[in-house]
């Protein structure tokens, strides 16, 4: 990484930088919201997990919605759910739309998580805000909302995730 910081001399980078500085960004954002949510009684969970309890959502999904909402298969969102429900996050009840199928609903704990999730996030943020700036920040974020092409966010490399 040391190689990758001395381009701040002011000549353009290789172009193998930028994603790899974009992953190396994303990581230690990561990293650092799931030592904090270990220190704050969920030290279990795995990045994946935030987004499957996110696919969830407040009313509830059943592992094919989970499945399509982020991107992998029925067998897979099925396989985390599993995961989720065996920690407690989350459990299943009947649909009461359609008594043949099972709802995955958000646990206390699942809400929980989540909630300290978001705050961690922001915390997180306003480190970044401390050190670059207010508006460095905000024009980064700007930046990348145009050039990441809408609805191309996918979790079907969950593997990328995990620790």
């Amino acid at each position: 990484m040391g190689e990758l910081r001395a381009e701040a001399s002011g000549r353009d980078a290789a172009g193998f930088e930028l994603p790899v500085l974009l992953f190396a960004g994303f990581r230690s954002i990561i990293d650092e919201m799931h030592r904090e949510l270990a220190e704050r009684g969920h030290p279990e969970v795995r990045p994946a997990y935030g987004y499957a309890l996110q696919a969830v959502g407040r009313g509830g999904a059943t592992a094919s919605e989970i499945g399509r909402r982020l991107g992998v298969s029925k067998q897979a969102a099925g396989k985390t759910v599993e995961r989720l429900e065996a920690l407690g996050y989350v459990e299943r009840v009947d649909d009461p739309r359609d008594g043949r199928r099972k709802l995955v609903r958000l646990t206390a704990r699942g809400v929980d998580v989540l909630v300290k999730s978001a705050e961690g996030f922001e915390r997180l943020r306003t480190r970044w805000v401390e050190v670059l700036g207010a508006d460095r920040v905000r024009a980064m974020e700007a930046d990348l909302r145009t050039m990441v092409p809408e609805g191309a966010f996918r979790l079907d490399a969950a593997g990328w995730f995990d620790n």
